[in-house]
């Protein structure tokens, strides 16, 4: 029975310092020099975000290339401007 009981207890223990082990501490307010910091990580990440893919999209644009250089297939110089004066096509839908 103690074997028992010891084993209740120590199981009622660790459920109840459970919920202690999850609680948060409240974040500290920032004040103006940390707001600042804060905000010129946010932008260099930004940049470093931008940066990475434009540098993808170089990356996929070489393989694309190389890809179809290797199919035979020529690659056009430039993409084809869109037309300014050209409307939208309009499917009919007669019944």
């Amino acid at each position: 029975m103690k074997t028992g009981k010891c084993f209740a207890a120590g199981a009622l223990a660790l459920v109840l310092s459970a919920g202690l082990a999850h609680a948060k501490i409240p974040v500290p307010p920032m004040d103006d020099a940390a707001k600042a910091k804060a905000e010129e990580a946010k932008t260099k990440a930004a940049d470093a975000a931008k940066k990475d893919a434009e540098l993808l999209a170089r990356s996929q644009d070489r393989v694309a290339e190389h890809y179809k250089k290797s199919q035979g297939k020529a690659a056009p110089a430039t993409p084809a401007p869109a037309a300014k004066d050209a409307k939208p096509a309009v499917a009919s839908t007669k019944k």
